[in-house]
């Protein structure tokens, strides 16, 4: 995998990580509070912080298995068992 590459697949990691770790801990407004906009299901701490800290280590080790998969000769399309034959 070259570094342009890398660099791609951990983008996509960290989003899907995002909007996977996002929903957590969120506590919605039931009053509609002036604080969180009135809207009733706008969370009241949102911790965006802590959730961009999180999806950041997620998404390191999503990559980094990704990254030992891509790298290791255990699923290649070059050579083993998913190999195309020769024609």
């Amino acid at each position: 995998m070259g570094w342009v590459t890398g660099i791609m697949v951990y983008f996509l990691c960290w989003w899907t990580v995002l909007f996977a770790i996002l929903p957590f801990g969120i506590q919605p407004d039931a009053d509609g509070a002036h604080q969180t906009g009135g809207w009733r299901g706008a969370p009241r701490q949102p911790l965006i912080v802590s959730k961009v800290i999180w999806t950041t280590v997620v998404a390191t080790v999503v990559w980094l298995g990704i990254y030992l998969l891509v790298t290791s000769d255990w699923l290649s399309f070059r050579h083993g068992w998913l190999a195309m034959t020769p024609k």
